[in-house]
């Protein structure tokens, strides 16, 4: 059965508006440079990224653009490094807690018993304080790494999103079309699939874009606790830890993987902002 999305104003072009393409352009443009030159970083990096190449905490100039962390190796460099690992840990965790949330979600909306379930199961994760989530998850995996850290933060990052769903899927399967396949004798996958999910684009997309924002701090935390990547890895949140001493000395070496980790969340979470439909009412000002 065909969803009649223009029934509650998702998907439907009438009821949906985008905003003109050079303004998405201009917002998404940013993010796809950052996330373009993180994952090529390591490729196009002036010097090795674990070779001395000038005094320890060197300020910016000569051969060492950004100047030299605490053993003398090149910030620019390990800048340039430090970004792929992070990107892609970041997106297999958003990527991951989006699909498993959507499914979650609307089988919880379809069947209200199973969504009570699933939010008593929420209700208890979301008590756990992320911090700790992580460190147990990531000190007790054999290993640990960005693998135990990435497996932390989709358990950690799951509750929310699937309430999240579940409470944007409700009106869709409460709504008359949902019923009437229902009564047909749709099965469950076929209303998942073919009913829900198509209506919870937006609220998918703009979950995603939240998702990704929130793995970038929670992998840059655990660095920065050195939790996953251990040193001498290149590695933004490990570049802040152990270069604060000398941030007197060489205040790029704290800044520039800052200010990376920063501009990555806010220019990403812009960019799945400006994907996002946006629906055609117009606000009303109260007097």
């Amino acid at each position: 059965m065909k969803p009649l999305t223009d029934r509650r104003g998702g998907s439907s072009p009438r009821a949906q508006r985008r905003s003109s393409p050079t303004a998405v352009l201009l917002r998404v443009l940013p993010a796809a440079a950052l996330v373009a030159l993180a994952l090529a970083g390591p490729w196009i990096t002036p010097h090795a990224v674990d070779e001395p190449v000038t005094a320890p905490f060197a300020e910016a100039g000569g051969g060492a653009l950004l100047g030299g962390d605490q053993l003398g190796r090149d910030v620019l460099s390990r800048v340039l490094a430090g970004g792929r690992e992070l990107v892609l840990s970041a997106l297999l965790i958003a990527a991951v807690v989006t699909a498993a949330a959507a499914v979650i979600g609307a089988i919880g909306a379809l069947r209200p018993a199973v969504g009570r379930v699933v939010e008593r199961a929420a209700d208890v994760l979301i008590l756990l304080p992320s911090v700790l989530g992580i460190m147990l998850v990531a000190l007790s995996w054999p290993g640990g790494g960005r693998l135990a850290v990435a497996a932390a933060a989709i358990v950690l990052g799951l509750p929310y999103a699937v309430r999240l769903v579940t409470h944007a899927a409700a009106p869709v399967a409460a709504s008359g079309y949902v019923e009437a396949a229902t009564a047909g004798g749709e099965r469950l996958w076929f209303l998942v699939v073919r009913d829900v999910l198509p209506n919870l684009r937006a609220t998918l997309l703009a979950l995603l874009g939240l998702r990704f924002v929130e793995a970038v701090y929670v992998v840059s935390m655990a660095g920065f606790l050195q939790v996953g990547p251990q040193p001498p890895a290149a590695d933004w949140a490990l570049m802040i830890r152990e270069n604060s001493p000398g941030i007197l000395l060489n205040p790029w070496a704290v800044l520039a993987p800052s200010i990376a980790v920063g501009l990555l969340a806010l220019s990403v979470n812009l960019a799945a902002a400006a994907l996002v439909p946006q629906t055609g009412r117009k606000a009303v000002t109260l007097l």
